[in-house]
């Protein structure tokens, strides 16, 4: 758990600070043999003004410019605290939530499968606080610029990172 923003904090049940990401949450495909299930996770402690919360997930020690996006979801309603763990199958976010392509290729959530060989990859997830209700995005949006929008809109964050090779 990392707290930000004057005490804005992330945990999950699943997933701990600077562990090993669990093989439910690794994916399920390209050599990778995990159940593909986003992690639960919860917060507190959003900034005054909040309007609602952005969730991401990023490697950004793929062997690629700007990363490699495993999950973006936007419009989560600022009474909203929590995700259940599988919320980022397609139509799991809470209601009026947005679902965005991840660098699979695919909306939703896709888990940790680095480059067999490559070294540890640090998995980011990230919840951003933000001084909006709603970003105008798509399911079909690009993640680097769903990131930027979100960038923009954020009153603070809270993050935890885990790890994962192959």
């Amino acid at each position: 758990m990392q707290a930000m923003a004057g005490g804005f904090t992330l945990t999950s049940g699943d997933v701990a600070e600077g562990a090993t990401m669990p093989e439910a949450q690794v994916y399920a495909g390209g050599g990778c043999h995990g159940g593909n299930v986003s992690p639960a996770l919860a917060w507190h402690g959003a900034p005054a003004g909040t309007k609602g919360f952005a969730v991401t997930m990023h490697d950004p020690d793929a062997p690629r410019p700007g990363g490699w996006w495993h999950w973006l979801m936007v419009n989560i309603p600022a009474d909203v605290t929590a995700l259940a763990g599988g919320a980022g199958r397609p139509g799991g976010g809470p209601g009026g939530s947005v679902q965005g392509l991840n660098s699979f290729g695919s909306v939703g959530y896709g888990g940790p499968c680095p480059p067999v060989g490559h070294g540890v990859h640090h998995y980011v997830i990230t919840v951003y606080a933000l001084d909006t209700a709603r970003l105008p995005l798509t399911s079909d949006a690009d993640p680097g610029y769903a990131d930027a929008l979100i960038r923009r809109h954020a009153l603070g964050l809270a993050r935890l990172t885990a790890v994962y090779q192959r």
